[in-house]
């Protein structure tokens, strides 16, 4: 783990390198891994996807967000733009000149669709998982989900509640999100940030989308369809929000299946490990 100055801030970095390279000498592919809002850090994918994708011959790259784990944490300047900034000023920071793999679950997965639009040389794919696109319908339902969170998370009965139902291990990480929703702009930045046109035309590149069938968000299903003709969505039945945690394996196969299907030196080296 390492910190690196990405901008007006520092970032806390994982990478995980690839555990094989290809036989020709190439480099292999790069997946970058982007955490939700709030109540995630990388460690959600050091402890879920991240090892398993450096085993499979890729490179990967985890960090925290701004205001998240062990990155900065400045009051002011969390609106969706300072969040893609921070990730390309991290790949520059890193000499990267790959076009990365971008995975992001929830808020990340919006991060992601930002990143190809507004800097479609570096993106290779994106995976958004229980995410939606940097739309303005996505601004007003992070207005009204903010201002809630703000509002209820700063009493001492909705975080008693939070662990007799939930357990203290959400209790804690709720305590965490007020601290960040109190102490910086990020509920108020975040739903003024730069958005897409609706019909996503912007986003060019292939783009995997996960959600589960009991998530209000699969709903989109239908419109990233019709919008999207390089777009591939996958529905998990009998599955909230948590899809990262609560279907793993799945997730993993799924993603590790489209990093694949989209670079041919991974698929011929599965393919080639599968025969010995």
């Amino acid at each position: 783990m390492t910190k690196l100055r990405t901008g007006e801030i520092t970032t806390h970095v994982q990478r995980l390198p690839a555990r094989t390279r290809p036989a020709d000498g190439t480099e292999p592919p790069l997946v970058v891994f982007v955490h939700g809002l709030l109540t995630d850090s990388l460690a959600s994918y050091y402890f879920t996807l991240g090892p398993a994708f450096a085993a499979e011959g890729i490179d990967v790259l985890m960090y925290d967000l701004r205001g998240h784990g062990r990155s900065d944490r400045p009051r002011e300047g969390y609106r969706l733009e300072s969040f893609v900034d921070d990730l390309v000023a991290l790949l520059d920071a890193l000499g990267e000149t790959r076009r990365a793999h971008v995975v992001g679950n929830s808020f990340g997965g919006t991060i992601a669709g930002a990143l190809a639009a507004w800097h479609p040389d570096r993106v290779a794919t994106v995976t958004m998982i229980e995410s939606e696109p940097p739309v303005a319908e996505w601004t007003r339902h992070m207005a009204d989900g903010l201002a809630d969170a703000k509002d209820r998370l700063q009493h001492e009965e909705v975080i008693s509640w939070i662990s007799a139902h939930h357990g203290a291990h959400t209790a804690r990480l709720s305590r965490g999100a007020s601290r960040i929703l109190q102490t910086t702009t990020l509920a108020e930045d975040v739903p003024r940030s730069k958005v897409i046109d609706d019909d996503l035309s912007a986003i060019g590149c292939p783009m995997l989308a996960v959600f589960g069938d009991e998530s209000g968000l699969s709903a989109q299903v239908p419109g990233l369809r019709a919008r999207l003709p390089r777009c591939r969505t996958v529905v998990l039945a009998d599955q909230g929000h948590s899809v990262l945690v609560e279907r793993t394996a799945e997730t993993r196969d799924l993603i590790l299946d489209w990093v694949r299907e989209h670079t041919p030196a991974v698929r011929e080296h599965t393919l080639a490990e599968a025969v010995r």
